[in-house]
């Protein structure tokens, strides 16, 4: 009997030692995930498929890149963070609050002209006169165009367009780019500018035009591991995300792989 015991101690012991790794892997929970507001229900749909494969589910929090970006810079608690443009991921990989080595380019994007579905407003970018009478019906959506990206690109493809000056004093700014898509669903803005990723999340907008990809600096969404992440599923997560089976999740909502626009 001892001698059948002996022989069975490695075994109980791995066992234990497996059960301990789940519990532990489980008592971690999923990475806390930073994204940019564009992302919402694409990442929600990838952080499903990545819990299906037996992974605690990511926690994700979406805002203004800008506003993430603070985040990480005032020691929020978090694991990932993914950026809609590569400036906010430069200023913090300056900062040194990126673990080198670890940021890639996931994803890019289009930008488009959008009105309320109920509007008649015809015209392309072009058309001066149409963006003006459209206008006469309402402010134009846009994100902050000083700090959110999706309001820098706008600011950018409206000045490159000759359509700056015309539209300036139209203006009614959104904390992010989902507030502005908000803003056009509910018909309290007559056009906005969103990327096409949005405009595909809802069916209360239509594109009125797509802004030419020469028109404002490329969009990209970098993502990066935050230098005090301790989450051991966050690198692969980050690694999924990159991964050809996330990318047919965010291409079914609009997204594109980087450097495609």
């Amino acid at each position: 009997m001892q001698r059948i015991f002996v022989r069975l101690l490695p075994i109980f012991a791995a066992a234990i030692l497996t059960a301990c790794s789940g519990a532990q892997k489980e008592e971690a929970g999923g990475p806390i995930v930073l994204a940019a507001a564009s992302l919402q229900e694409s990442l929600e749909e990838a952080a499903d498929a990545w819990a299906k494969e037996g992974h605690p589910r990511p926690v994700l929090s979406f805002a203004a890149t800008s506003a993430l970006a603070r985040q990480v810079q005032q020691g929020a608690p978090a694991d990932l963070f993914i950026s809609a443009d590569e400036e906010w991921m430069d200023t913090l990989e300056d900062e040194k609050l990126i673990e080198p080595g670890t940021r890639r380019t996931l994803l890019g994007n289009s930008l488009v002209l959008i009105k309320p579905a109920a509007s008649d407003a015809r015209f392309d970018l072009a058309d001066r006169p149409g963006l003006l009478v459209a206008l006469s019906k309402g402010p134009l959506a846009l994100a902050d165009p000083e700090a959110v990206p999706a309001g820098k690109y706008a600011k950018a493809a409206l000045a490159s367009l000759g359509l700056w000056g015309d539209v300036e004093g139209k203006i009614v700014q959104a904390e992010n780019v989902r507030a502005a898509l908000a803003l056009v669903e509910r018909g309290e803005a007559a056009l906005g500018v969103v990327y096409g990723s949005d405009a595909m999340a809802s069916d209360k907008v239509r594109i009125i035009a797509t802004f030419p990809a020469d028109s404002h600096p490329p969009i990209l969404y970098p993502i990066g591991q935050i230098k005090a992440s301790t989450n051991p599923e966050a690198a692969a997560f980050r690694e999924f995300l990159a991964s050809g089976a996330a990318m047919t999740i965010f291409e079914r909502h609009g997204f594109t792989p980087p450097g495609a626009n």
